[in-house]
C-alpha cells in the first residue's frame, strides 16, 4: 500500500509543479511594476533562504557532505536561480509579456534533447530521442507558437528582450545538465539553502547599482510572498524532489503545458483575450506532450530546476 502511494505521490508531483511553475510568469507580471528586478530577486534569495536555513535547523536534516558538492551547488545556484530567473524577470522588467518569455524558455525541451541525442550519438542509445518523441517535440513547439503568435506581430518582441529570455533559457538549460551530472542526492531543504545563498551573493552587487524602485504597492507584496513561500519553497522543493526520484524527465515534458496554462491563469486574473488560436495551440501542446512522455520510451532527459 506505501508503495502504490509512493508512485502516486510521484505521478502527480509534476502537474503540481507545472502548475506553480505557471504562476511565476503572472507573478512578474503583478510586481515588476513596482519594483526593479534584480532588487526583487535579491530579498526572494534572501527571504527564501532564511526560511529554508530554519526550516533544516528546524527538521534537523543533513546538510550537503563535502567542499565539492558546496561548490557544485552554487554553480547550480548562480546558473537557475540568478541566472534563469534573473533573465526572465529582467526581461519582463523591460517588457517582454509572459507569454513570450514562456515560449522562449520552453525551448528547453528541444535544445537539451539536440544536446543529449548528439551526446548519445557515441553509444549511449538509452538517451537518444527517438524520432516519434521528435514530432511530439516539434508538436509542442507549435502548439507554444500558436499560443503567443498574435503577441509576435505587436511589437512586443526586441533585441534585448529577446537576448535576455534566451540568457535565462541558456542558463537553466546549462544549471539543470550540471545538477543532473555533478550534484549528488541530499535533502532538498539544505541544497536549496546552499543554491538560494550563492544566488544571492551573485545578485547582491547588480541589485546594488539598479536605479532604486520600491513602490509599497499591495501587489508587489503579494508578488513577494508567493514568490517566497510558493514559488521557491514549493517548486524548487518538488522539483528536487523529482530529480532525485528520476521523475524529472515527466516535469521536462510537461512544461510544454505551461504557456497555455499561463494563458489561463492570465485571462482569469488580467482579462487577456483566450482566441481560438490559444486553444488550437493547447490541443498541439497537449498532443505533443503525450508522444514524449509515452509510456515504455525514453524520454527526453531535460530536467528544470527553480521557478520563475
Amino acid at each position: 500500500m506505501a508503495a502504490i502511494s509512493d508512485r502516486a505521490l510521484v505521478r502527480a508531483t509534476p502537474v503540481a509543479f507545472v502548475l506553480i511553475w505557471s504562476t511565476g510568469f503572472v507573478v512578474a507580471r503583478l510586481g515588476m511594476p513596482h519594483a526593479q528586478p534584480l532588487s526583487f530577486l535579491m530579498c526572494r534569495y534572501g527571504l527564501s533562504a532564511l526560511l529554508f536555513a530554519l526550516w533544516v535547523r528546524t527538521a534537523g536534516v543533513a546538510w550537503p557532505q563535502g567542499r565539492r558538492q558546496w561548490l557544485h551547488l552554487g554553480v547550480v545556484g548562480t546558473l537557475i536561480q540568478a541566472g534563469y530567473l534573473g533573465g526572465v524577470w529582467c526581461a519582463v522588467k523591460a517588457g517582454l509579456g509572459a507569454g513570450l518569455v514562456a515560449l522562449i524558455v520552453g525551448l528547453q525541451p528541444v535544445l537539451t534533447a539536440l544536446w543529449m541525442n548528439s551526446r548519445g550519438a557515441g553509444g549511449a542509445a538509452a538517451q537518444r530521442v527517438l524520432p516519434l518523441q521528435w514530432l511530439g517535440l516539434a508538436l509542442g513547439l507549435g502548439g507554444l507558437l500558436l499560443v503567443v503568435w498574435q503577441k509576435l506581430h505587436v511589437g512586443e518582441a526586441r533585441a534585448q528582450t529577446v537576448a535576455l529570455a534566451a540568457f535565462a533559457l541558456l542558463s537553466i538549460t546549462a544549471g539543470t545538465l550540471y545538477q543532473k551530472r555533478w550534484v549528488q542526492a541530499c535533502d532538498v531543504r539544505s541544497a536549496n539553502t546552499v543554491q538560494l545563498l550563492a544566488a544571492f551573493t551573485v545578485t547582491l552587487p547588480l541589485a546594488l547599482v539598479e536605479p532604486w524602485q520600491f513602490d509599497p504597492n499591495p501587489d508587489l507584496f503579494i508578488a513577494l510572498a508567493w514568490s517566497v513561500l510558493v514559488l521557491t519553497l514549493g517548486g524548487s522543493s518538488l522539483l528536487s524532489l523529482l530529480i532525485q526520484r528520476g521523475a524529472a524527465t515527466a516535469v521536462t515534458s510537461l512544461m510544454y503545458l505551461v504557456p497555455p496554462t499561463t494563458a489561463l491563469m492570465a485571462w482569469w486574473l488580467f482579462n487577456e483575450t483566450l482566441t481560438a488560436t490559444v486553444f488550437s495551440g493547447m490541443a498541439l501542446t497537449a498532443a505533443g506532450v503525450a508522444l514524449v512522455v509515452r509510456p515504455g520510451r525514453p524520454t527526453v532527459p531535460v530536467l528544470k530546476e527553480s521557478t520563475p
